[in-house]
């Protein structure tokens, strides 16, 4: 091969790694005995639906077997509260509920859920100031709030939601940059714009959204790498390229950062010899920044993938069936 040939596949932008990847989620939690099996328990039914969820994003909603996830995710049935656990065994929480229903929905076993009990203990966890909690033991976060959002929508039972509460609350954790933080006075951070702006999308409320100062401080999140930051003066994580890019998409904002740079970051931090996305090049990889690498690949129009819906970080045509699309815009999905 000529010097100038070898230079010219040298220069070739890297490409995604779906088949690695899809093995690479198959595979996870094969090996029980591994003691880090035992140290993500906590998180065992989230990464089910990180894991789910890009393969279905990767067009390969069959590469985990449907039957065995669905008794898994009712084996974390928490009869006592009316929620899910992270595991069998583990108390009730809005997290692993909401991976929960949103593995079911996507799933199509809805059916197999007692929704009035689900709905009794999300509306259970609403605080008098509007935020949720987490669990019973009474941690709050807008992230919770947003998990009660999005999983009432789902199961069809907002209207049961005390939505003008839930509304000031956001409203109380806007700071003087357009962001949102985790509670009252907290910090602006990427993901709990997320958080806060997909639970007013859902609630139809985006009025509450001081818009272009959001956008122009979401666009500063993109370092010169590429990658993006969750907050000023922060390291690029793969994970934020969802985080920034779904409020983004429902401002109808992502062409207002560089995607090609945001998407050879991403690629970068892909293992090309075990499939992952590491949060970010040469570190190692997991289900976590796998996902949302892939989902952030999705917005910015990456070809061959299926459209996700940023605001419930979901598949868009199973948003779409159930009639709960809102009005968030991606990148026009590039060919191969």
């Amino acid at each position: 091969m000529s010097t100038s040939s070898t230079s010219a596949t040298q220069a070739l932008p890297p490409t995604l790694l779906t088949d690695l990847h899809i093995s690479y989620i198959q595979k996870l939690g094969e090996n029980k005995d591994d003691l880090t099996y035992h140290l993500t328990s906590h998180l065992r039914l989230n990464a089910i639906y990180w894991g789910f969820t890009a393969c279905c994003i990767m067009g390969h909603p069959e590469a985990l077997n449907r039957e065995e996830m669905i008794a898994f995710v009712m084996s974390c049935w928490d009869d006592e509260a009316g929620g899910f656990g992270a595991h069998p065994d583990h108390d009730a929480h809005l997290l692993s509920t909401t991976s929960a229903i949103q593995i079911l929905v996507m799933q199509d076993a809805l059916d197999r859920l007692d929704i009035d009990r689900v709905v009794k203990f999300i509306l259970s966890l609403q605080q008098p100031s509007g935020v949720f909690a987490g669990d019973a033991f009474g941690e709050i976060d807008t992230r919770f709030l947003y998990c009660a959002v999005n999983s009432l929508s789902l199961l069809g039972r907002l209207d049961e939601l005390d939505k003008e509460k839930t509304v000031r609350y956001i409203e109380r954790c806007r700071n003087y940059d357009g962001g949102f933080g985790s509670s009252v006075g907290a910090e602006s951070h990427a993901a709990q714009v997320f958080v806060c702006v997909a639970a007013l999308a859902i609630l139809d409320r985006l009025d509450v959204v001081d818009i272009n100062t959001l956008k122009f401080w979401l666009c500063e999140r993109q370092l010169p790498n590429g990658g993006l930051n969750g907050r000023p003066e922060k390291l690029e994580d793969v994970c934020y390229s969802f985080w920034v890019l779904s409020a983004l998409s429902i401002l109808n904002g992502v062409p207002w950062i560089d995607g090609k740079k945001l998407e050879a970051f991403i690629l970068s931090a892909q293992d090309p010899e075990g499939g992952g996305i590491a949060d970010r090049p040469g570190d190692m990889v997991d289900v976590f920044h796998t996902h949302f690498g892939i989902a952030g690949l999705s917005i910015l129009g990456y070809p061959g993938l299926v459209d996700l819906d940023p605001v419930y970080c979901m598949p868009a045509k199973i948003i779409e069936a159930r009639g709960l699309r809102k009005g968030w815009k991606a990148l026009e999905r590039r060919q191969a």
